[in-house]
């Protein structure tokens, strides 16, 4: 299980989250949804402590951390609990200069200290999982977008994470690219991947997750069963916000379908 009891962050004089507080349990799979500048990616980011919170518990599995104003975390307490996450970024953050394959492998073999055949048999079993087997030698300049975020996936998951953390992953995509990404990610769900995912996407929201936190100016406006808050919200904040996104996706798949007047 992963617990945020009572997530305080500031960025200087920015309050950027106020007081949150979420349980996600194993197997579950949440969407992080709300307006830019909302706090959904910070929170996520507190979550494997790339952001440090100013204040509040972060706790996954039998790992936790209290933070404080004024008290240093020792590196050991964030590596315990960071080694039990895997994060996937909007932009994919691949080295250039290694293979597919040997992205998946790098953490294996330099962090954990697998043997490289071992680590390339993990690698290949991932990269096989996310449909990209075939392309375990190709340099990432040779893969579309959709193919880069899908080894991203493989190596995020390469350690066994407890849970996947997912940071707007299919914001730098084409919807045509998009639709792997998220086919990877309703596979995993199906799988009982545990994972927890910021994103404006709400085919990737609908699609692929149980659970639905909305937040917006740093505190949890609703949540609940993702069918819920999608079909029938109860907040009016919530309900403007979703209006705004169908209607910005209304508008875009019509430009895409007609083209430029001329």
């Amino acid at each position: 299980m992963i617990e945020l009891i009572d997530i305080d962050k500031r960025f200087g004089d920015l309050h950027v989250l106020k007081g949150v507080s979420r349980r996600f349990a194993e197997g579950s799979v949440t969407a992080l949804v709300g307006p830019s500048g909302g706090g959904k990616s910070t929170l996520l980011r507190c979550i494997n402590l790339l952001e440090v919170p100013t204040s509040g518990t972060v706790r996954i599995g039998e790992a936790s951390i209290t933070f404080t104003p004024g008290r240093r975390t020792r590196w050991s307490e964030i590596q315990a609990l960071r080694r039990q996450t895997g994060m996937v970024f909007q932009n994919f953050q691949l080295f250039p200069h290694r293979t597919a394959i040997e992205n998946v492998m790098e953490g294996l073999v330099t962090v954990l200290g697998w043997s490289k055949d071992r680590a390339k048999a993990r690698a290949l079993e991932l990269l096989d999982r996310v449909g990209l087997a075939s392309k375990a030698d190709a340099w990432p300049s040779t893969l579309s977008g959709g193919q880069q975020q899908r080894v991203a996936i493989a190596r995020a998951l390469a350690p066994s994470p407890r849970v996947l953390l997912c940071d707007e992953p299919t914001s730098a995509l084409d919807p045509e690219l998009a639709e792997e990404v998220v086919e990877v990610l309703a596979g995993l769900a199906r799988e009982g991947t545990t994972m927890v995912m910021a994103t404006h996407d709400l085919r990737l929201a609908s699609r692929v997750a149980q659970e639905v936190v909305f937040l917006d100016a740093g505190v949890v406006v609703e949540t609940g069963p993702a069918r819920d808050v999608f079909d029938r919200p109860q907040r009016e904040r919530t309900k403007r916000f979703l209006a705004s996104l169908a209607a910005a996706s209304g508008a875009e798949a019509a430009g895409t379908s007609t083209g430029p007047a001329g």
